[in-house]
């Protein structure tokens, strides 16, 4: 489970993913009919209060939105297999410190589906610059979790002038495949050939449901409690069954190993989508930084990208521009694991955006 947990830096989506429905009591089962039938009200509300979607060249993208659009806009991109809601529990927090917060789903995830034509993380660089005109928004923080941090990160690379600032939590400061590339050739082979889905996860990915509640109770944490109204982002109807997260294992191209070879060491053999995320060099992007950055950084034994010391001579280099934040033993998710801190540490950021204008 680490492997896979490192590889699609999902850490704390996997905790309920394997939780299997055939292991509920029947008393648990009704408890989770009844909690379905309240969170189809509640997501239809909030749905209905803050969702939206732009129409862009490659999809219909789907959004989430709270707080004064007179603010600083935030826009987030949410990391691999979680979804726009990702920031939901702190959003109204960020609201409060100053921040106008739009929360994209990118391609596969959340209520946007995979374009029937080729894409990249760049071409969701380019759906947010829709997004960004659609709302008459002239420059924007632009943030993102782990996979979220590359799309960031390339939105500055192909739209600097539209950038007030840069948020990276575990993602998008460094190239993707350093660590990978720092392995031996052993070492690197035999993560490859370990790279396997575990049987509970490669149902749930490649199962279809006859109703919408089975679906959902496949995604349910009976621990977690509650609607958890959220799941019904990534639950979808085709033809006349239900899915959850159809197809998007292959669109990253980390199905197998086979797959996840490719993208370390052959990415022109993957799909476009697959490779674009080792596309992203920000050595390159961030040679003549402009704007301030701030680096959310967690280190542990589990990080699935240790780049502290990459992440240390950036810092180095543009001293004024550069904040990172150290979150010690902390696997991955910081804004999961550390709301609190997460929220105070944006905040501050944004005061410091505000002072140096």
């Amino acid at each position: 489970m680490n492997i896979l947990r490192t590889i699609l830096s999902v850490a704390f989506v996997l905790i309920s993913l394997t939780v299997s429905s055939q292991t509920l009591s029947n008393k648990a089962a009704l408890n989770i009919k009844d909690a379905y039938n309240r969170a189809k009200i509640e997501y239809a509300a909030f749905e209905e209060k803050h969702g939206s979607f732009v129409q862009t060249d490659n999809v219909l993208m789907h959004c989430l939105t709270w707080g004064d659009p007179s603010d600083t806009a935030l826009i987030w991109s949410h990391g691999s297999f979680t979804h726009s809601y990702e920031l939901a529990n702190v959003a109204e927090n960020l609201v409060e410190g100053g921040y106008y917060v739009i929360a994209i789903d990118y391609y596969g995830h959340g209520k946007t589906p995979i374009p029937d034509h080729e894409v990249s993380i760049y071409h969701s660089a380019d759906d947010i610059l829709v997004l960004m005109d659609s709302l008459k928004i002239e420059k924007a923080v632009l943030g993102g979790f782990s996979r979220g941090g590359y799309v960031a990160t390339a939105f500055y690379d192909s739209y600097p002038e539209r950038v007030l600032a840069l948020i990276l939590e575990d993602g998008g400061s460094v190239a993707f495949n350093t660590y990978n590339h720092t392995m031996s050739n052993d070492s690197l082979q035999a993560k490859i050939n370990h790279i396997a889905l575990p049987e509970e996860l490669d149902k749930l990915y490649n199962s279809s449901y006859n109703t919408e509640l089975e679906a959902y109770k496949s995604l349910y944490d009976p621990i977690e409690g509650g609607t958890q109204f959220e799941i019904l982002s990534v639950v979808k109807q085709k033809n006349d069954k239900w899915i959850t997260y159809a197809g998007v294992l292959d669109f990253f191209q980390m199905r197998d190993s086979a797959q996840f070879s490719n993208i370390v060491l052959k990415p022109t053999n993957a799909s476009l989508y697959g490779a674009s995320i080792t596309m992203v060099q920000p050595k390159i992007i961030f040679r003549n930084l402009q704007v301030p950055m701030l680096i959310l950084d967690p280190v542990s034994d589990n990080d699935p990208m240790p780049f502290e010391k990459e992440n240390i001579e950036l810092q180095k280099k543009f001293p004024r521009l550069v904040k990172r934040i150290e979150y010690s033993n902390t696997e991955h998710n910081i804004h999961y694991e550390h709301p609190q801190s997460f929220v105070k540490d944006l905040v501050e950021f944004l005061q410091k955006i505000k002072a140096s204008k």
